[in-house]
């Protein structure tokens, strides 16, 4: 039995044939912007190991209820509540969530079947870690895809410094400073989507699923059925126009530094000829925590050389060292408690921050053996 009214509806489509199944997971909050809780996480990490073990399952589509957003980021009102509770210390409620989180993150990734995540709308922050892992990364016309973790004084998580430095270029960099976004023509140009179809076929996309002939694909040739499945949907009449592709050699100039200083500075004053989408990111940085800064910078850079289970170890680390600052906090603050939009960051600029202070951010609370994330 479906439970319509739950965080997450879990649900199985079964194929014409009735001896293979789809499983479909979708995420469940709309007013909130389907933004990803710890109960929302747990429940989606459970019906995939349920479903990997099953071989009547062939594919898992993760989807979400409404137009507005598949997933706008993590549940980080709770986080703050948390990080109040908790103050000047890493709150047990974090290390739950990111452990929990990071987990489902890396399940999707190295998942055994294929995972169609149907990206429509606002795809940003904890949303980004859902779609990132999937083999059929789907995005639409309204797409919207971030990581501006900027702007709350945390760092693009989730994978991020797997993915960021292995987009193309410096791109990657670019995009975790600024917080900047990208639509679906974008996200297909750096590599964080494999297709872009029209908002309107997601029910053509599980009604194929469902009516494919899936007697006779071997374990091997999931991927390519559900491949040829997407490949035949309909694209939208209009593309969104690229950005990112665009700006690639500004993007590239902006970042070309070893300083992440320099880049900042180069960004911040940089003449962006009133491009729209260069200005906006460039303000975005204008405004966010300067402690960040060095973060996206550093977790590029080490990430770059890292596989994704040591980077998600790292991420764990930097989180639960980010919900002990009070930098984390502050940015929640400013921006969704008390809305006031006016941080009150640790250092005034990024030239302001010490070395020792952004080290502290990379070093683990726990030994190797004990680290929540081991296991992966």
């Amino acid at each position: 039995m479906t439970d319509v009214d739950s965080v997450v509806i879990v649900d199985e489509l079964k194929t014409t044939s009735n001896t293979h199944t789809i499983g479909r997971l979708t995420l469940n909050k709309p007013k909130a912007l389907n933004a990803l809780d710890l109960d929302m996480a747990g429940k989606m990490l459970n019906a995939l190991q349920k479903w990997d073990e099953r071989s009547d399952v062939v594919a898992v589509v993760i989807d979400a209820s409404g137009d507005k957003a598949f997933c706008a980021g993590g549940d980080i009102v709770s986080m703050y509540k948390s990080m109040v509770e908790s103050e000047g210390k890493i709150p047990a409620f974090l290390e739950t969530f990111f452990e929990t989180e990071y987990t489902l993150d890396y399940t999707i990734h190295n998942y055994s079947k294929p995972v169609i995540v149907w990206g429509s709308g606002i795809v940003m922050g904890g949303g980004m870690g859902l779609l990132c892992g999937a083999s059929h990364r789907v995005v639409t016309e309204t797409s919207r895809l971030a990581m501006p973790e900027i702007t709350i004084g945390l760092y693009p998580d989730v994978g991020g410094s797997y993915f960021l430095p292995r987009l193309p270029g410096k791109s990657g960099l670019f995009l975790g400073l600024t917080g900047g976004q990208m639509n679906g023509t974008d996200a297909c140009f750096v590599g964080l989507a494999d297709a872009m179809v029209a908002s309107s076929e997601k029910e053509t996309l599980l009604k194929n699923l469902a009516d494919y002939s899936w007697e006779g694909v071997d374990k091997d040739s999931l991927a390519s059925s559900v491949s040829d499945i997407v490949s035949a949907l309909n694209q939208p009449e209009v593309s969104p126009s690229a950005n990112v592709e665009t700006h690639m050699a500004h993007i590239n100039d902006l970042c070309s530094s070893d300083n992440v200083s320099d880049i900042v500075h180069n960004i911040l004053n940089a003449d962006m000829n009133e491009d729209k989408w260069l200005t906006r990111a460039q303000s975005t940085l204008a405004k966010g925590s300067p402690i960040t800064m060095h973060l996206v910078y550093g977790q590029c850079k080490r990430g770059a050389n890292m596989t994704l289970a040591e980077c998600f170890r790292m991420e764990a680390d930097m989180s639960c060292r980010c919900g002990e600052s009070g930098e984390f906090q502050e940015g929640v603050r400013a921006l969704l408690i008390d809305k006031d939009m006016s941080p009150r960051w640790k250092y005034k600029t990024v030239d302001d921050v010490p070395k020792e202070v952004v080290e502290h951010f990379f070093t683990s609370p726990w030994s190797k053996e004990s680290h929540p994330l081991a296991s992966l």
